[in-house]
């Protein structure tokens, strides 16, 4: 009866969502006041329902309730209660729920914090994203509901969690991932609002921004966390493997960006409007690209979820609709649309823009990797590879340009620049960035390419200008302490983000250049070197796990004759499934990794090894955390704190 309830709440759900999508639009068109009021009410609403929803898959899971097909498909009496957790989106369908408990949980937030926006507007944006709920909430009853019954035949134990899901990083990850993914909806949202009244302005870009803002840290985050978890749990010492899946999320992240700037570029100055509208549509279609990517079947992956392809269809259909639906209104409105604004070669607009010609053409490299090879399978042309060299080479081209901008950038003022001064600057910057660059890495490392050389100088880069031009905006003001509280939280945004990126394309170089691994078969006693680190094997000791058995081996590691710390590597034999699974272990530090992955026996007491040494590997997650903290702090802006209702003379 308990999984029929959480059905039927869904169904509750769906029938105020598609309220939602009719009241509010139809009032905001006939200017019905009452219709547009309806809108908060019913957000919250819908959002209950999908909560409450949730929390009976929770329970259920929990309860190791097998006759539910989901819960005997994704779990197992012997699984921890906190993975038990996390197999509510582990499977297709959970995670189908979990994307419904974000879109209504954005939508619910949006009612409940956007009560100084005109009524038309607000009601518009939550028509907007009732829509979008209607949509997924109809894909969750109709084809993926995670409520379904095995009765009157069903298994007394459940077939357990994917192992490769039984991690910590993935107790977190989805759930940040989606919060990034439905958060756009919001972007999306806003902007069709907009085309819908007609009135692209500065207050949907000022309103939208922070949205943006703070899905966009979600989606970094997401990302950053599952590259650790991919690095950590995958047993193969990789970080990013070009993925189609990791593709997908990789592609509305760099739009976001671009929408990010060009959201700030059209509040302030009023120009690019049209342009950013456009990203804003881009954005989340994307994320509807990589849902159909991730669950239509068509590829195969550790990441993939669904292989029916009726519900590729379903998705591919809604795709076409929110797309095509999106870019005809465009269409009509963007004859209307003019920029206010002037600007001259030299300025901020431009630097902004083209950076973000940049990341909109890293995007299509990415989309045309991921998609050729599955476009030209399916119209029957054979199979083709666009593998990690070609991904590598196409960002190698296109980092350095757009490294280099984002230190100029900026330094560049609104509407127009001087060019001699600034070239000064950037001349000593250059010089600055040239001596840091040469102390750093021929201090550190023997043999250093002309290639690794530039891509750390480009890190270098952008740190010091981020550095000068902080500095030189805080030594106008008479005190430093006053100079410093005078800048925003967007700019304090600006820094982080792009000290962030800087730690990650100088992790990316020198991970890349430097990392060193080495395959070993070794007994008891034996001894092996990978760099200044010497490796002693202590032997395997069996393990016992709440869900797995296994072994354990144990290594410990030298440096100059000292001690350094004792590794313990695993390889799990999962019970229900049989399934085996390689826990490396790590050795952080700051400037490098100590990798172990345990191998197989190769009999007489001799097991296989690799061993990785990764210098700054970490800096590419610390760069991550920066990046999504930029997202966040913008909401402490207080130009976006909650202002009085505009009157209704004013809707």
């Amino acid at each position: 009866m308990i999984p029929e309830i959480g059905y039927f709440s869904l169904v509750l759900a769906m029938g105020l969502s598609l309220l939602l999508c009719i009241f509010p639009l139809w009032g905001a068109y006939t200017g019905n006041l009452r219709l547009m009021r309806t809108a908060p009410s019913l957000a919250v609403g819908q959002c209950l329902l999908v909560l409450f929803s949730f929390g009976v898959l929770i329970y259920i899971t929990l309860a190791d309730d097998f006759t539910v097909a989901y819960v005997a498909h994704h779990s197992s009496s012997t699984l921890p209660w906190y993975y038990k957790v996390t197999s509510t989106w582990g499977g297709h369908e959970g995670a189908i729920l979990l994307w419904l408990v974000m879109q209504a949980s954005w939508t619910a937030l949006v009612a409940m914090m956007s009560k100084s926006l005109p009524w038309v507007l607000r009601a518009r944006v939550l028509g907007v994203l009732g829509f979008l709920g209607v949509g997924f909430m109809l894909y969750t009853l109709w084809m993926s509901s995670p409520f379904e019954r095995l009765l009157p035949y069903y298994p007394v134990e459940g077939r357990d969690l994917n192992p490769l899901l039984q991690d910590p990083g993935m107790i977190i990850h989805p759930p940040l991932l989606y919060m990034g993914y439905v958060g756009l909806s919001v972007s999306f949202s806003f902007a069709i609002a907009a085309l819908l009244t007609g009135k692209l302005d500065n207050t949907w870009a000022k309103w939208s921004r922070p949205w943006t803002m703070a899905a966009w840290g979600f989606l970094t985050l997401g990302i950053t966390i599952g590259s650790w978890w991919a690095y950590s749990e995958l047993g193969w010492g990789g970080w990013w493997f070009w993925d189609p899946v990791e593709n997908a999320s990789l592609m509305p992240w760099l739009v976001a960006t671009a929408l990010l700037h060009s959201l700030a570029i059209t509040e302030k100055r009023g120009v690019f409007k049209s342009w950013t509208v456009l990203l804003a549509i881009a954005a989340f279609s994307l994320c509807l690209l990589g849902t159909f990517i991730v669950r239509s079947g068509i590829i195969v992956s550790v990441h993939a979820f669904a292989t029916d392809p009726d519900r590729g269809l379903f998705i591919l259909s809604f795709l076409a609709l929110v797309v095509g639906g999106s870019l005809a209104l465009y269409g009509l409105r963007v004859s209307q649309v003019y920029s206010e604004g002037r600007y001259k070669l030299v300025s901020r607009e431009v630097g902004l823009w083209v950076n973000n010609i940049f990341l909109v053409v890293a995007t299509l490299i990415v989309l045309l990797g991921t998609l050729l090879p599955m476009i030209h399978k399916e119209l029957g042309l054979g199979s083709i590879s666009i593998g990690v060299p070609f991904f590598n080479q196409m960002f190698a081209i296109l980092i350095v340009p757009f490294a280099i901008l984002m230190g100029i950038a900026p330094m560049l003022r609104w509407k127009q620049n001087k060019l001699p001064p600034l070239a000064k600057k950037w001349a000593a910057i250059f010089v600055a960035t040239i001596v840091i660059t040469s102390a750093w890495l021929f201090s550190s490392f023997d043999d250093i390419s002309t290639l690794t050389y530039l891509a750390t100088a480009l890190a270098v880069w952008i740190c010091i200008a981020t550095v000068v031009d902080l500095v030189e905006k805080v030594s106008v003001h008479p005190s430093t302490a006053q100079g410093l509280k005078r800048l925003g939280m967007s700019y304090w945004a600006m820094v982080l983000g792009h000290v962030g990126i800087a730690f990650v394309i100088a992790s990316v170089t020198l991970t890349s250049a430097y990392s060193v691994e080495r395959s070993v078969v070794m007994t008891k006693g034996e001894t092996a070197t990978l760099n200044e680190y010497e490796y002693r094997f202590e032997g395997v000791n069996e393990i016992r796990g709440p869900n797995y058995g296994g072994h354990a081996g144990e290594v410990t590691v030298f440096k100059d004759g000292e001690y350094v710390t004792l590794l313990h590597a695993e390889k799990r034999l999962y019970d229900v499934g049989m399934q085996f699974m390689t826990e490396a272990a790590i050795d952080d530090g700051f400037y490098r990794d100590l990798y172990l992955a345990l191998g197989e026996s190769m009999g007489n007491g001799a097991w296989s090894l690799r061993i990785y040494h990764k210098p700054y590997v970490r800096w590419m997650w610390l760069g991550g955390i920066l990046i999504s903290l930029a997202g966040f702090i913008v909401l402490a802006d207080k130009r976006y704190r909650r202002r009085k209702q505009p009157s209704v003379e004013h809707a």
